[in-house]
């Protein structure tokens, strides 16, 4: 039941850190640090991501209404306005998709470790604060998700594929910056992020289950759905709060945060 309790913090941060653009992968790398689950290998490396379905169904549930392309009634009807916001979608998963399938081993060896994570928090923390300031006295081109072109979404994907490469970038964090630097609003860059994460997490997920196999032992699979539940809970009360946060707030406060925790980051692994 340890390693149950163990896991069940992995979902709480999981399901905090997915949405808020501080990186998840980044805090997973840094709570590993401490916090060492018995298992195997294999398994972690599995658990790392497939525990991000709990945060998916999270954006399903709160976004059903946005996210579902088609209404019903006598007969199914398409919706074109959604239909085009999920095309571009899957514009935007063009580049992190290409890339991550032909070289996700070697950038894992090569950047998944502090030094990379600290590094990236510290940028794109600075380039938060760099665009807010930027954008003060600016009023958004982009104001609805409709207004989206597909060449947003694919310049946005470009985003997505740095945080794939680095962690501690935050795919939200970057997708959420590509979305400012296009003049899209705060609300729009963050839904768009959100609906976003739902092929990019799921079809992640779907392959390191299919790679590990589904032979799991009764204490892996209490490990994987009390995390995964954990954060689907989290998630809810994070995607609200930060969705009615940036009605009023601009995104400088996580932009100070990953300075402050990259710096901190750095100086603790100097001295240990």
């Amino acid at each position: 039941m340890t390693e149950v309790w163990k896991a069940v913090l992995f979902g709480i941060v999981e399901g905090i850190t997915e949405w808020l653009p501080i990186s998840s992968t980044g805090h997973m790398i840094l709570l590993e640090e401490f916090i060492k689950l018995e298992e195997s290998e294999a398994f972690l490396d599995m658990f790392r991501v497939v525990i991000q379905l709990g945060a998916i169904l999270a954006v399903v549930k709160i976004f059903w209404k946005e996210a579902l392309p088609f209404s019903f009634g006598k007969v199914i009807k398409f919706e074109r306005e959604k239909v085009s916001t999920w095309t571009k979608i899957f514009v935007a998963c063009i580049p992190a998709a290409v890339v991550g399938m032909m070289w996700e081993e070697l950038f894992t060896s090569l950047f998944y470790n502090y030094y990379t994570v600290a590094l990236a928090l510290i940028v794109f923390g600075i380039l938060f604060l760099f665009i807010e300031t930027k954008n003060k006295h600016r009023e958004p081109r982009v104001k609805s998700l409709h207004e989206l072109t597909y060449q947003h979404a694919f310049f946005i994907g470009i985003f997505q594929l740095i945080a794939a490469i680095f962690p501690g970038t935050s795919r939200s964090g970057a997708t959420i910056v590509g979305g400012l630097l296009l003049g899209v609003s705060r609300t729009v860059a963050a839904e768009f992020t959100f609906l976003l994460a739902i092929p990019v997490m799921a079809g992640a997920s779907m392959l390191k289950i299919a790679k590990y196999g589904f032979s799991f032992s009764m204490e892996e699979m209490l490990m994987l759905l009390s995390a995964m539940v954990t954060a689907f809970l989290v998630s809810i009360l994070v995607i609200r709060f930060l969705m009615d946060y940036i009605k009023s707030h601009n995104f400088k406060v996580f932009g100070w945060y990953r300075i402050f925790l990259g710096t901190g980051v750095l100086v603790y692994f100097l001295f240990i």
